[in-house]
């Protein structure tokens, strides 16, 4: 009987490699003797440099120190190993991932390794997250209704106020209209549908939204904000009104991490806000079934504390969170507002700098000709 196969419409069927690039986690081949022989780009990512540095390297040269009893499962070649929420070590910083080792039949102590970020797994939990997170038809129409009233006060004290402060009248019309936008996406937080994106100076997101959180009586002025910008960085591809939003989330939280208890005790309360251009080492993700590069990366840094070790693997879950009187929503906003951009969030700590990252990877806007 003939084989079955499954090709797609352009008659073209993926191969071996073509799959394995396209896999969100990281793959590595390791040899007989431990020797990375093979990467994806995911792996490429997650251990920070180019498959032409990583081949030839030992693997626990590159992710080690690890656990002794992983060590020592990964020293036996015919070994399977499945490690769940385990440390390793890329440079200075340290991530946790879920690990697996499977041996290749007919090939000696050859085994593939397969290595994803734990709670930076996006699809985890989808589903659940996104359905509590559905904003009731009914709440955003009683939002919208005084949202309304709001903007109809500011603009009748707009036409009243001198010329030089007419633009604080201004600044509350434009956020009552950003605000009801959101309210609008938060709707869709529930569906797969996508909001409109365009090309976006990221500058000028960022600076937008320290200004409205200056002139929401944010604590700003208690925090150094430290800015770190590539001027050459080119424009990214999102959506406005939800990067001004996903950014005031992550900078309040920072500017909340910095200065509440256990921060930077002594020394002064920063939070720093960079941005780059990660040409070689370009997150990627897959949208829609498709390869997306993430060569733009924003990254909000703080000087507190940390996140407690027992919720960092469900910071961006729904009702999770370290504040006393934080409703857990934030994070979760967040992933679903990068994740409709096409974008990835995640986070780290270095321990050894003492600074917490959370860091956006989007896409950069093309030709739109």
């Amino acid at each position: 009987m003939a084989s079955l196969s499954v090709e797609s419409q352009s008659g073209a069927r993926p191969d071996a490699r073509a799959q394995l690039s396209g896999m969100i986690f990281a793959v590595v081949l390791i040899d007989a003797a431990g020797f990375i022989a093979e990467v994806n780009h995911a792996a490429e990512d997650l251990l920070g440099t180019s498959a032409n540095r990583l081949i030839g390297a030992r693997l626990t040269d590159r992710i080690g120190p690890l656990d002794a009893r992983v060590e020592a499962r990964l020293a036996a070649a015919d070994e399977a190993l499945v490690a769940r929420d385990l440390a390793i070590h890329v440079g200075q910083q340290e991530t946790r991932v879920n690990l697996t080792a499977s041996p290749l039949g007919g090939f000696p102590g050859w085994r593939v390794v397969t290595l994803s970020q734990v709670g930076h797994d996006e699809a985890a939990n989808q589903a659940g997250g996104e359905a509590l997170l559905g904003a009731p038809a009914v709440l955003a129409h009683e939002i919208k209704n005084p949202l309304a009233a709001i903007r109809g006060a500011g603009q009748l004290v707009e036409r009243k106020l001198p010329d030089a402060d007419k633009k604080l009248a201004r600044m509350i019309t434009d956020e009552v209209d950003r605000i009801a936008r959101l309210i609008d996406r938060m709707q869709q937080l529930g569906s797969t549908r996508t909001g409109p994106v365009d090309a976006c100076n990221p500058h000028e997101a960022i600076r937008a939204a320290l200004a409205t959180m200056r002139a929401a009586g944010s604590a700003l002025g208690e925090v150094e904000i430290r800015e770190e910008f590539d001027p050459s960085l080119p424009p990214l591809l999102a959506n406005r009104d939800a990067l001004q939003q996903v950014l005031i989330n992550l900078v309040s939280n920072a500017r909340d991490a910095a200065l509440g208890p256990g921060g930077p005790g002594a020394k002064a309360a920063v939070v720093i806000v960079q941005t780059r251009f990660v040409s070689g080492l370009a997150f990627s993700a897959i949208r829609n079934g498709r390869a997306v590069a993430l060569p733009i990366e924003i990254t909000i840094s703080d000087n507190g504390p940390g996140i407690d070790p027992a919720l960092q693997g469900h910071v961006f879950e729904p009702f999770v969170s370290s504040k006393p009187a934080g409703q857990g929503l934030g994070l979760s906003l967040v992933r679903k507002l990068v994740r409709d951009m096409n974008g990835n969030v995640s986070f780290d700590r270095d321990a050894r700098a003492g600074l917490t990252h959370f860091r956006l990877h989007l896409p950069q806007a093309q030709d739109l000709a």
